[in-house]
């Protein structure tokens, strides 16, 4: 008797000290709120940020939706969600198929009606991408690394909020019965950003670049602004999967609108305007195909033998010999500072840190060698520009003389509210010619494609003006052809320009359009978007 007395008194103080211990436990905040933190799984969506929008409002990005599944353990999601997930995700799923923890998996449509948890996104980008180049693409982190996307990146991002899942679940990682997830949304404060894109024209444009050309870019600005409407670079890549372009030939994340290249003749009409504006445009020159100077032979295309030409006859035919000889009248501190005066050698500012390039002009000592003048009267020899300073220097003509750096942003806005939050204010205006000279340009540019080597250039509807250029390279293929850049800058209606148009196809050897083509295409594309 005394043995058992002792061992149920044993028993006793034993299972007291357990309940002492379990009184203790659960009196203890810590383990309470460890406790609670086990059986609560808080998942994040895409951090918020704010999009681009047309000059009419119009968005740019975030057309489009995307869905996230929630992923729940012992639920057969891995076998539910796979036709539904993309590559990747199909990849992400395999490997968390026994995952003892909720999560949240892209996919590529609503899967609702398979019994799933699912929420909708926006897409940051179309499935053909709007203006890739300019707006750039994101890394993994959702952090801007190239174009506006980089350029306007904290006040795009804001503080990141996220929208989140919360799911109440067991030891197992499954829904606590009779629990549902809890979607919390976040107040993104990230702002909008209106561009001068119209996205109307952009579409148009990168259409017309798709079938024409396979290497280079159009800028389209509205004349009365030099606001860009459209910049389009090929070839392009995918923003949401950057790394199958890494590999890909011809440099698809160059924006090749703010790249510097070899002009050729689409830089004659600077040296036309000076011309006028100093009283030099009665100049007659016979040329026999070449002209010589200091010893160095310069040829026209093809040797061609233009024969007695003035200037218009000089830029219709794009003689080279008229205007070597014009730049010999001119002096090489007129050309010189005709060029400075309008852009080129002048880096533009796109926003923030994004910039075009500067381009090159040549020192002026540079130009006391007489060949050095020649090359640079007729847009060669040390002459690089971008597509947007040939874009402003033609948009000067098209607007009466007055030259405005070319622009790209309007403004940031709240989008809560769509209201405008800061406007930017538009580049200052100079004059750098007179209307008259002006006019009498937009004359002779006009008979460019009339009579000269841009016809390609005419729209079915309406008539437009412009410049032809090839500008060599020193870049050779490996059976000895040499790489041309091939240009055409001008404007449409002739008349009375509402737009601006540059074409640029670089590195070329035979490409299946002129750029005076393309250029036409596009003038009949804006004749059609105004019907």
């Amino acid at each position: 008797m005394r043995r058992i007395a002792a061992l149920y008194g044993a028993l006793l103080v034993g299972f007291a000290v357990v309940v002492c211990r379990l009184y203790l436990t659960a009196s203890n905040t810590s383990y309470a709120a460890r406790a609670e933190g086990q059986s609560s799984v808080t998942l994040s969506l895409p951090a918020k940020r704010g999009g681009f929008y047309d000059c009419d409002g119009l968005p740019l990005t975030g057309l489009e939706q995307t869905w996230y599944a929630l992923c729940l353990p012992g639920e057969s999601s891995y076998v539910r969600l796979y036709d539904a997930a993309g590559t990747e995700s199909q990849g992400e799923l395999y490997q968390r198929r026994n995952a003892a923890a909720p999560f949240l998996l892209q996919v590529s449509r609503d899967v609702s009606d398979l019994g799933l948890y699912t929420y909708t996104v926006p897409r940051r980008y179309c499935t053909v991408p709007l203006c890739q180049h300019l707006i750039g693409y994101l890394d993994g982190d959702g952090k801007g690394v190239a174009g506006l996307e980089a350029a306007l990146n904290d006040l795009l991002a804001g503080s990141q909020a996220r929208d989140t899942v919360t799911c109440s679940v067991t030891g197992q990682g499954r829904l606590v019965e009779g629990a549902e997830p809890v979607y919390t949304q976040a107040a993104g404060d990230g702002a909008g950003v209106q561009l001068t894109i119209s996205r109307p024209v952009q579409r148009a444009v990168e259409a017309v670049a798709a079938e024409t050309m396979t290497s280079g870019c159009i800028l389209v600005l509205d004349a009365a602004t030099a606001q860009v409407r459209a910049s389009v670079s090929l070839p392009g890549y995918d923003p949401e999967d950057v790394s199958a372009s890494l590999d890909a030939p011809d440099s698809p994340f160059l924006d090749r609108t703010l790249a510097a290249y070899a002009v050729g003749s689409v830089f004659k009409p600077v040296l036309a305007a000076a011309a006028i504006e100093a009283g030099e445009e009665d100049l007659v020159v016979e040329c026999p195909g070449y002209t010589v100077v200091d010893g160095q032979v310069f040829r026209c295309a093809s040797g061609t033998a233009h024969g007695t030409v003035d200037l218009a006859a000089a830029l219709e035919k794009s003689c080279n010999g008229y205007f070597i000889r014009l730049g010999q009248a001119l002096g090489a501190d007129a050309v010189l500072e005709a060029a400075a005066r309008l852009g080129f050698g002048q880096s533009v500012s796109v926003a923030g840190s994004l910039r075009g390039a500067a381009g090159e002009l040549p020192e002026r000592d540079t130009l006391d060698t007489p060949g050095q003048l020649a090359n640079f009267s007729f847009g060669q020899g040390q002459l690089l520009a971008t597509p947007l300073q040939v874009a402003a220097m033609m948009n000067a003509i098209a607007a009466d003389g007055v030259y405005r750096t070319p622009s790209f942003v309007l403004a940031t806005l709240d989008e809560s509210t769509g209201q405008v939050k800061e406007s930017v204010p538009p580049p200052a205006a100079r004059q750098v010619f007179s209307a008259d000279t002006a006019q009498k340009l937009r004359e002779l540019l006009a008979g460019v494609v009339t009579e000269g080597t841009g016809h390609e250039g005419a729209p079915v509807h309406g008539a437009s003006a412009g410049k032809t250029g090839t500008a060599q390279t020193g870049q050779f293929t490996a059976d000895g052809q040499e790489k041309m850049n091939l240009w055409f800058a001008g404007f449409c209606p002739a008349d009375q320009p509402a737009y601006t148009v540059v074409v640029l196809q670089d590195g070329q050897t035979d490409p299946a359009c002129s750029s005076a083509a393309i250029f036409g295409q596009v003038c009949e594309a804006l004749w059609l978007l105004e019907q």
